[in-house]
């Protein structure tokens, strides 16, 4: 707009200086003049700077919400004092914390057992060591031929012992049916009980069937020739010694080891169980490696 009536100006200023001031004249240098000053922008005073600044404040304020600082407020006065009380923490925060503590204290605990057996089942298939256990060729209490091969396919559990022994044996033999029953109770058919003797002389298949149905009906017993089994014995790392020079018919004690030697399905050994062990720490550890096989 102040453009378009510059234009005019330039044009009617001339004349008007040209001519005499009529009152027509005058009136006409009167509105020009008022029109070109109106045109002009006007700067805004101090005091209506601050109400612009105030408006501008009070209209932007809405647009920014998050700026404001939002504070709890308790309804009533037990409210108030618990939260004071509690502070940031909760009942579930610390059930949750405690839950999460033993998940995972457990599961480093399982991890460190786990990682144990392991180094043993290793350590004894490790190069440079003796092996324990072997191939062998003998006969079980029904006269039939059997084979390290007859063990394949499952875990073993095999001892070696006599039957005239008065009382170390015996025990051992109990112990061992207690251990086959809890691990057949949580992995039926994985375990085979085996018990040889160090008697061969004594011990016919037929005095070892009378003398084994009288601890489990499951044990399997072998025997053999004398020189078959002082080879599994030595296959076995098992010391076991006959007295001298016994005439036939007298009684006598047979010196072995005692301990119960467990075999992988593969043939392999495992870990040997002591008089330390109790039958049901014995099947508990028997389990465990079952279960590190199956992983």
């Amino acid at each position: 707009m102040s453009r378009s009536l510059a234009a005019p100006q330039k044009l009617l200023r001339p004349l008007l200086q040209s001519c005499p001031r009529t009152q027509q004249q005058q009136q006409c240098q009167r509105f020009l003049s008022t029109q070109s000053s109106s045109c002009r922008p006007r700067r805004p005073t101090t005091a209506q700077r601050c109400t612009l600044d105030s408006q501008s404040t009070s209209v932007s304020s809405p647009s920014r919400p998050f700026l404001e600082q939002r504070r709890y407020k308790a309804k009533t006065v037990e409210e108030a004092k618990s939260r004071y009380r509690t502070g940031p923490f909760s009942w579930k925060a610390g059930l949750l914390f405690v839950v999460t503590s033993a998940g995972l204290v457990w599961y480093f605990e399982h991890e460190k057992q786990r990682m144990q057996r392991k180094r043993i089942a290793e350590a004894t298939k490790g190069v440079g060591r003796p092996k324990v256990g072997g191939e062998f060729q003998l006969v079980d209490q029904d006269g039939r031929p059997f084979s390290s091969g007859d063990l394949k396919g499952r875990y073993s559990l095999i001892y070696f012992g006599f039957t005239h022994c008065p009382d170390i044996c015996p025990e051992e033999l109990d112990k061992m049916a207690r251990m086959f029953d809890l691990v057949e109770e949580k992995a039926p058919g994985a375990l085979t009980p085996v018990f040889v003797t160090c008697d061969p002389q004594r011990d016919d298949p037929k005095i070892l069937k009378a003398y084994l149905a009288e601890f489990h009906e499951r044990f399997v017993g072998l025997t053999g020739t004398y020189e078959q089994i002082k080879d599994m014995c030595k296959a076995y790392r098992v010391y076991f010694s006959t007295p001298r020079d016994v005439p036939a018919g007298k009684d006598y004690l047979v010196d072995h080891s005692i301990y119960f030697y467990l075999m992988d399905p593969e043939g392999d050994f495992v870990e040997a169980l002591g008089r330390q062990h109790s039958p049901e720490q014995a099947a508990r550890v028997i389990l465990e490696h079952m279960k590190d096989w199956k992983r």
